[in-house]
């Protein structure tokens, strides 16, 4: 993990409420780090109900296999993160881990396993030596608190420079109900169905399937519009819980995500997402700028979506941003590689609102010394204009740096 705090990083971080029927609590469990926390325990009042999404990778790691199998019941009653292993592609041992700290944390808590869910990050090839949770969970459940959410976010961490929370409250019927979420993740990060790990809990009573159906939903244009180095990883894991507790305070019983009632509610749940999400493209590992990418005029918004990408994943791009360069014939070359519909003479590029290019070439009233001066700033914006129809979409990125290569390069050292 490193040591200097993002330049990206939010300047303030939100005052996280405590949500009924959500207790947290840490501890050190010596699971690859020395004298930090890296065990997370998330203890939930029964009936709440459980979504999820998870990496749509072929080699998952033993948690996603859990998880997937355990969401098929609905409800949850615990959750346990570990950071430093991610428990992926460690065979037999994996799967059995599991198996021992879903008992371990079911025992802990009073509850089946079957309404445990497990998540784990960090070197990919390692046993996990779940011994290290007996002991551990028991006390964690018995410590567990309402108000532990800033030691939560980071026990999760690996080679994040920042906590990442978000908050919001809303009202459900004639009742106030609070989404609060976390997250971990600063590469190996282009997210396909969620992130490396993101945890969103609710004390709104909602269905185990609208619920599901919302977050699947939810992830299009948040966390599935991020990436860090186009790598993605075998742990994305993104979990939400409803504790149903609001229903006490008159909050109506969700049952269907279509239901007119929850729409305050889930412009509310995805900006919290939406906000994660980018707490994420800010702390990419070494970065130095955010940056956001906007397509339009494509055929369609999927389209727009694969060209935005392109772009974003471009080594030569992220460089070019990293050294301050409006380099836009990179961004012309991410455009034409990505196999999706465009016409050179058509295209119009612009940095920071300052158009370079305009009808495939260099714009008649470029500037250098103003494009110069644009680009020194922590928040770059590339727009591209197709030309083509109506299809657009934005994604968001960093800048790739010097910074990348030492962290990755000395991982496991």
């Amino acid at each position: 993990m490193s040591t200097a705090v993002s330049p990206l990083a939010p300047a303030n971080v939100p005052q996280m409420p405590a949500i009924a029927g959500v207790r947290l609590a840490t501890a050190a469990a010596g699971i690859r780090y020395k004298g930090r926390t890296d065990v997370l325990l998330v203890a939930l009042d029964k009936g709440t109900t459980v979504a999820g999404v998870f990496t749509k990778s072929k080699c998952p790691s033993a948690p996603v296999e859990w998880c997937r199998a355990k969401l098929r019941g609905g409800t949850a009653r615990a959750l346990v993160v570990n950071s430093g292993n991610a428990n992926a592609f460690t065979g037999k041992t994996g799967k059995a881990s599991t198996k021992l700290t879903g008992d371990i944390a079911a025992k802990a808590v009073g509850c089946k396993p079957d309404e445990i869910f497990l998540a784990s990050t960090g070197v990919i090839g390692e046993p996990l030596d779940a011994t290290k949770f007996d002991g551990v969970l028991g006390k964690l459940s018995e410590s567990a608190a309402p108000d532990g959410w800033m030691d939560a976010a980071k026990a999760i961490m690996t080679t994040d420079t920042f906590p990442k929370v978000a908050t919001a409250t809303v009202k459900l019927g004639k009742a106030k109900v609070t989404i609060s979420g976390m997250a971990k993740g600063a590469g190996m990060i282009a997210p396909d169905m969620a992130t490396m790990l993101a945890f969103v809990f609710t004390d709104a009573p909602i269905s185990a399937a609208a619920l599901q159906a919302l977050l699947k939903a939810g992830v299009t244009d948040t966390f599935n519009a991020v990436t860090i180095d186009g790598d993605t990883s075998t742990s994305d894991t993104l979990l939400a819980f409803a504790t149903g507790a609001a229903a006490a305070q008159g909050a109506p019983r969700i049952s269907r995500a279509a239901d007119p009632r929850l729409k305050p509610f889930v412009k509310a749940f995805n900006a919290v997402l939406a906000n994660l999400s980018e707490q994420v493209a800010r702390d990419g590992e070494g970065a130095r700028k955010l940056v956001e990418i906007i397509v339009e005029g494509a055929t369609s918004k999927a389209s727009a979506r694969r060209i935005a990408m392109s772009i974003a994943n471009s080594p030569l791009v992220k460089t070019a941003i990293a050294g301050e360069d409006a380099n836009w014939g990179r961004v012309v070359m991410a455009v034409g590689k990505a196999g999706e519909p465009a016409d050179r003479d058509k295209l119009s590029i612009s940095f920071n609102g300052i158009r370079v290019a305009k009808s495939g070439a260099r714009d008649p009233s470029y500037n250098e010394a103003e494009v110069s001066a644009a680009m020194k700033h922590p928040e770059i914006q590339i727009k591209v204009a197709l030309g083509l129809g109506k299809g657009r979409d934005r994604v968001l990125t960093c800048d790739l740096t010097k910074e990348y290569i030492a962290i990755n390069g000395d991982y496991r050292s």
